[in-house]
């Protein structure tokens, strides 16, 4: 179990109360100030990272192994006034409000108003982006018909793989200088921006070799007054790791989790990228230095498990950044999705599952934290031991790890045009996100409501919501004589609003491109080096646009419920379906029976329901996929939430399903809630229709009471479960395993259950620091049984 160390550490980082830090804000103000408009943009933004390195407070905490905040303690989070500059009233709502709040002092709200307002405001992606979009553009983020993922943060979904465990960044800068001895400024019109883009790279190879000589430096003067002998030691040698490393290539486990934390630190202070850097495959990455140091004794397993378990606390130590706005609503959550993955294949398609993935189990099931974020990879070759391992954490009831079809994820990165060795060594990250591991930039750029477009389709156009025209005019639904029509008129609205979504990540693209690469980044994915090219402007091997389709289960329901009942079997009319949704349902309780308990649902392996759904996801995957990107890339989808189908139902009105006005969205492809009725294996087969290796992901959530998946008995029908799944190719499944009864408990006395933690959608929560609507959401959800 945990050693009293790890305890001490976990308590830290689980009880510090999130705080607004304004000395990232005050550097990168200074030195925009010393610079801009005087050297190239990307080398000002390396200068921006060195300073922040050689500048900001350093923190080794009492009996930590593995050093480095991002801030200057644990849960003290820097703002980016380059992406998102905060009025007053953003810090003063961030401070008060109830949930997913961050305490700002009067000091820093004194900074923000007096150094960071006057010189920011108007000048931050954020107004940079919302100056340049159409009106159109912003009319529908606004109703809510698709949101907008930088709009308060920079682009991220990147991952980290071996290299940084084989080379150190003396290497990497060589690497660099080499590069820009071989730009070619007879014939190559981009040599001098290569240059700049290179000069900057190694600039931030500085920046990192900076932070680790003063952690060096730090913990020899920490040690040089410790009075206690084992303490001094572990300074000591923490010392001796950080005047290796990030310099020089790790040699020992230890010196490879550090290598990797002055990596992401390096990363998320850098920008705010959604999502947050990844380890990727860290059993694959950690394992040869594992049995390296075991065979030759200078390591246990047990202290390799509280190395991890102090890496782990690291994670948790970085809330998320605040957002406000749609922003937050899309995304209300501490968590920053960083997702480590486990077990799958390796490069040889060999199995991948070693002795460090069961340890990463463990340290998963002993610590319980919300982050990082975990999952196991499973493949055909992964051993039933492994699989059952997992599961067993997973039925302790907290929503970690989720689980991905390993064969599912290689053939969708195939179909997508990577190698197949890239393929093998890449994953997922954030909440479900397939990619490239080192090697790719995919970029998630918002969600799209599908529901409510066929909400402004039976309005021909007209947003009844907002009272805003947003659409095109498609035809009057009451003279539609068809199904066959009114899905034609759905597909012309969906193929409007996308083309709406598209340009505007065009310009958002190249906003970014220009105005903030991310020089540091670009180091460590290829092959940005080797092109002269910044992560941000298409620098990587794999350039991916992504849109999010949300609430794939209500608009099948709402589709079916039209065809069902208006077209095929006469049971009532469009005008009279129409009339009961504008009235919420209310006066209309024989037609809200029929559509809600009469109809043919989505989640129980009925065709009828499931065809629909498929007609509906082709026609979202042909008018996404294929779109090219400002990168060399293509638009591609997937589908998940993380909380935006909480935000997307509140601006719905009453639905043709029986789902009454503002109520959430289903999660990911779960069904609606409440409707599926023929159990877990409906749901599997019905989800399983879906052409998930066409996609970047799918996100599916299943609930279980912990009864149902008790003994060894309810583990191998649990393993079963998922064995079927992605046998039929499905991409993810993962488990809520709790009763109804203790959600609603907790709910009515919370300070009761301040340690209870629930899956939201691609993470894990504390249940009391969801807002009311998603809790209810999570309560709703169909408590699944054998």
């Amino acid at each position: 179990m945990m050693t009293e160390r790890v305890r001490k550490l976990r308590k830290q980082s689980v009880e510090a109360v999130p705080r607004i830090s304004m000395e990232r804000a005050i550097i990168v103000d200074e030195v925009y100030k010393r610079y801009e408009g005087s050297i190239p943009n990307p080398v000002l933004r390396a200068l921006v990272l060195k300073e922040i390195m050689s500048r900001k407070e350093l923190c080794i905490n009492d009996g930590e192994l593995i050093v480095g905040e991002r801030g200057e303690a644990p849960a003290a989070t820097p703002t980016y006034p380059e992406l998102c500059c905060h009025t007053i009233e953003d810090f003063e709502i961030m401070d008060k409000r109830e949930k997913i709040s961050f305490k700002v002092s009067e000091e820093a709200k004194e900074i923000q108003r007096e150094q960071i307002i006057p010189h920011w405001e108007g000048r931050s992606m954020r107004s940079w982006i919302l100056g340049s979009v159409t009106e159109k553009w912003k009319s529908c983020y606004e109703a809510g018909v698709f949101t907008e993922f930088m709009e308060q943060r920079g682009p991220g979904h990147t991952v980290a793989d071996e290299k940084i465990y084989k080379k150190g960044f003396l290497e990497f800068k060589r690497e660099i200088e080499e590069a820009i001895s071989k730009l070619d400024f007879h014939s190559d019109d981009e040599a001098l921006d290569r240059k700049h883009q290179l000069e900057a790279m190694g600039i931030a190879c500085d920046a990192i070799m900076i932070l680790g000589e003063r952690y060096a430096e730090k913990a020899r003067e920490m040690a040089e007054v410790e009075e206690d002998e084992v303490r001094k030691a572990e300074l000591e040698r923490i010392g001796e790791i950080c005047s290796r490393v990030p310099a020089h290539a790790p040699q020992t486990f230890e010196e490879a989790l550090q290598m990797y934390w002055f990596v992401h630190l390096c990363v998320i202070s850098e920008l705010n990228p959604w999502d947050s850097f990844c380890p990727g495959r860290l059993d694959q990455h950690l394992n040869p230095f594992y049995e390296r140091e075991v065979a030759a004794g200078t390591l246990t397993r047990e202290k390799a498990k509280e190395l991890l378990q102090c890496f782990w606390v690291k994670f948790n130590n970085q809330p998320a950044p605040p957002k406000v706005g749609i922003t937050l609503k899309e995304s209300g959550t501490y968590t920053d999705f960083s997702n480590i993955n486990s077990g799958g294949l390796k490069a040889d398609g060999s199995d991948g599952v070693n002795e460090v993935s069961y340890l990463v189990l463990d340290v998963i099931d002993e610590m319980k934290l919300l982050q990082p974020s975990s999952n196991v990879q499973i493949s055909k070759q992964t051993p039933q031991a492994f699989l059952k391992r997992a599961l067993e954490v997973v039925r302790k009831g907290w929503g970690q790890p989720s689980l991905f079809n390993t064969d599912a994820v290689i053939q969708e990165m195939l179909i997508a045009g990577k190698d197949i060795v890239d393929a093998r060594c890449g994953g997922n990250s954030g909440c479900i996100e397939t990619g490239a591991f080192g090697k790719e930039a995919y970029i998630l750029t918002g969600y799209m409501n599908l529901p409510k477009i066929l909400e402004i389709t039976l309005n021909n156009g007209l947003d009844p919501v907002s009272g805003k025209i947003l659409g095109i005019e498609t035809g009057k639904p009451e003279e539609f004589k068809t199904y066959e029509e009114l899905f034609e008129a759905y597909k012309k609205q969906l193929q409007y609003f996308v083309d709406i979504k598209v340009e505007g990540n065009r310009i958002i693209e190249r906003l970014y491109a220009t105005k903030m690469p991310v020089p540091f980044l670009s180091v460590i994915i290829d092959d940005c080096i080797s092109e002269g090219r910044d992560y941000n402007s298409g620098g990587a091997r794999y350039n991916t646009s992504y849109i999010q389709g949300v609430g794939i289960g209500n608009i099948t329901d709402m589709l079916t419920s039209l065809k069902y009942n208006v077209f095929e079997n006469n049971r009532f009319t469009m005008e009279e379906i129409l009339e009961a949704m504008k009235a919420d349902f209310d006066g209309h309780e024989e037609i809200h029976h029929l559509v809600k308990n009469r109809t043919p649902k989505y989640g129980n392996d009925d065709d009828y329901a499931d065809d629909v759904m498929k007609e509906i996801f082709y026609a979202y995957y042909n008018e996404v996929t294929g779109r090219p990107n400002g990168k060399g890339g293509e638009h591609r989808i997937n589908m998940l939430p993380t909380t935006c189908h909480v935000y997307f139902g509140s601006v719905i009105g009453a639905t043709p399903d029986g789902r009454r006005a503002t109520k959430p969205l289903a999660d990911g492809i779960s069904p609606s809630k409440g409707v599926d009725r023929v159990g877990p294996t409906g749901v599997i087969k019905s989800a399983s229709k879906m052409n998930h290796l066409i996609t970047g992901g799918t996100l599916l959530n299943q609930k279980f009471t912990p009864s149902v998946v008790a003994g060894d008995e309810g583990l191998n029908n649990l393993a079963s479960l998922v064995r079927s799944y992605f046998k039929m190719d499905g991409h993810h499944i993962q488990f809520n395993i709790i009763g109804k009864e203790i959600l609603l408990k907790a709910q009515e006395n919370p300070e009761e259950y301040k340690d209870l933690i629930v899956r939201v959608a691609g993470y894990s929560d504390f249940f009391c620091n969801l807002d009311r609507a998603l809790q209810d959401e999570i309560i709703e959800r169909t408590e699944q049984e054998f």
